[in-house]
């Protein structure tokens, strides 16, 4: 054994890690029934307040699911339930048939393969756009493997990858604080495809950007489908409609599922004109 990898032996909460990985990745996740996230009977309630109640839902290996309904219909809470950040009062989530979530810390629940962007986006301003897909790479977070570590070829090629996949680069050595908004929400999500996750969760990717920039978005989101699992809560109806495709949209309100199908069958549905469209 190498020293690398005795150095990933010992960062790593599993043993495996799946062939095609470049950092420690919790394997043996089982995705037979094509099912990537299960969420069954999950309520969470806040002083007396239920922010989720009773919800059920399954996003597919691949999916590119849209979430959406009103400001307080439960859709930051489910996903504070999915990253281990909230625990649910009753109801069980699991990611694939067998990995059972509310028993994992936040950071085992990142390892296992969930990654997860808030809005407002969080990137190391005073590096390099490259820099920060460098250290979103970075298997061992403490002080001196980090500063010691060098990359391989093959790392370097991973980077460039997600580069050209993010358009970005002509931005390789640019200061991300000197990045716009949009370029900033892009170089976020590259750093999340640093750590290989098989399900991405994004938090209304598209506020604050420009038209052109949520055209891209749409179009970098078209390119994940189908190569990770997304699940995105978003407000814009026009990007909603155009990553939605033909596939599943949801609308949650009063923290449950309200309506669910294709954008076209949601948005004729009296229920979700009344308490979210129609306002």
């Amino acid at each position: 054994m190498t020293t690398e990898q005795s150095r990933l032996k010992t960062t790593a909460a599993p043993d495996e890690y799946f062939a095609s990985y470049r950092r420690p990745a919790m394997s043996g996740v089982d995705t037979t029934h094509q099912v990537i996230l299960y969420l069954e009977d999950i309520s969470v309630e806040f002083d007396g307040f239920k922010a989720l109640n009773a919800l059920s839902m399954e996003i597919g290996v691949g999916e590119l699911r849209c979430i959406i309904g009103p400001n307080g219909a439960g859709k930051t809470t489910m996903m504070d339930v999915i990253t281990g950040k909230t625990r649910p009062s009753s109801g069980s989530v699991f990611f694939g048939q067998n990995i059972d979530l509310s028993k994992l810390s936040e950071a085992q629940i990142a390892t296992a393969g969930i990654g997860r962007k808030f809005q407002r986006p969080s990137v190391f301003e005073h590096h390099t756009v490259f820099e920060n897909l460098e250290l979103a790479y970075k298997c061992s977070k403490s002080v001196w493997p980090t500063l010691l570590a060098k990359l391989t070829g093959e790392q370097r090629d991973q980077i460039d990858t997600t580069l050209e996949l993010l358009r970005m680069r002509q931005q390789a050595n640019r200061l991300a604080g000197l990045l716009s908004h949009g370029q900033k929400q892009w170089l976020e999500i590259g750093m999340l495809l640093m750590q290989e996750p098989m399900l991405l969760l994004l938090d209304e990717p598209v506020a604050g950007m420009t038209d052109a920039e949520t055209q891209r978005t749409a179009e970098l989101f078209n390119d994940l489908r189908g190569k990770h699992s997304l699940v995105v809560v978003e407000h814009d109806m026009d990007f909603v409609q155009s990553i939605a495709l033909d596939g599943k949209v949801t609308v949650l309100c009063e923290g449950s599922v309200l309506a669910e199908g294709k954008m076209s069958e949601v948005q004729a549905d009296s229920r979700v004109i009344e308490v979210y469209l129609g306002r």
